[in-house]
């Protein structure tokens, strides 16, 4: 099949990454790049099931701790600026779109990133008080904030760049996809059984890897 001017519909900026990595074959700039959007495609599931089950851990705790608007400023739990903005946003927006404010809607508008947040050292204190119990019972004993807070953070530069199209090749994918099936195991057991049941990553990425000519940024991630 002729893919004539495809590398005008990506920018030769972009589509030069690929052709870096395919050693200057053109053909195989092309297969790189279907691998790359095959691979981000699979990875959907993952994420998603890992975003949604830690606001919803974290807002199932925090509302029971604090009530179910935890995350206003009176309350109190959040110490970071840009997550009260965040919030403000979310809540400007329920209303100019003429909707009922609720908890459940200023949660479900809020990002990966704030989410990720919660795990920074401004909330240690309330890791040891509250959010510790976000955990499963069968997580590991011993779970500390870092013990999310690394991971999370990987998991979040990774899920940007699929966001944004940009190619992750180069990146070590078992690892990070690892991380995000472990994190979704001790945040709840019968959705890390159900990703399990509907991830295409392990089917997308090669068995053996994947070669590339180029490979500087090959497992820097």
């Amino acid at each position: 099949m002729s893919h004539d001017r495809f590398e005008e519909a990506l920018s030769l900026e972009r589509f030069g990454r690929y052709l870096d990595w395919a050693g200057g074959d053109r053909s195989r700039a092309i297969a790189l790049y279907g691998c790359n959007t095959h691979l981000s495609e699979s990875l959907y599931a993952p994420l998603q099931t890992l975003e949604v089950a830690l606001r919803n851990r974290i807002h199932t705790v925090l509302t029971q701790a604090k009530g179910e608007a935890w995350y206003g400023r009176g309350a109190g739990a959040l110490k970071v600026a840009h997550q009260l903005e965040q919030v403000a946003k979310a809540v400007n927006e329920l209303v100019r779109a003429g909707k009922t404010v609720t908890a459940g809607g200023v949660v479900a508008s809020l990002t990966f990133s704030f989410w990720t947040t919660m795990f920074n050292k401004d909330y240690e204190a309330l890791w040891q008080q509250i959010l510790h119990r976000i955990a499963d019972p069968s997580a590991p004993r011993g779970l500390k904030r870092r013990s999310f807070s690394g991971p999370l953070t990987r998991i979040r530069v990774l899920r940007n760049r699929i966001a944004h199209h940009e190619p992750i090749l180069g990146w070590n994918l078992r690892r990070h996809h690892d991380e995000i099936l472990m994190l979704i195991e001790w945040l709840s057991p019968p959705a890390a059984t159900w990703c399990r049941e509907n991830n295409r990553f392990p089917q997308a990425y090669p068995e053996d890897g994947i070669t590339l000519v180029c490979s500087s940024e090959s497992n820097r991630h």
